[in-house]
């Protein structure tokens, strides 16, 4: 049971690392288009964009990080 706990886990980060990375990769190439797309009268999903708006640079920045991240971590992740 402890294994099918541990490879559920595992494959849990390994679809965060391809969220991280294709998120990056939008933000990276299309931030603006990408900003305005995710700009909701939700609160919350507003709070995660709007550091963000009016500044493609920064969002390119982020995406740059999303990268990093998602792709470090799918490396570490093994069976």
């Amino acid at each position: 049971m402890h294994d099918e706990v541990a490879l559920g886990i595992k494959r849990s980060a390994e679809m965060a690392a391809i969220f991280m990375i294709g998120d990056g990769l939008l933000g990276l190439v299309q931030p603006t288009r990408h900003i305005d797309l995710w700009r909701s009268e939700v609160a919350a999903v507003d709070a995660l964009v709007r550091p963000f708006a009016a500044r493609p640079t920064a969002r390119r920045l982020y995406g740059l990080a999303q990268l990093a991240a998602g792709i470090t971590l799918a490396a570490r992740l093994r069976r």
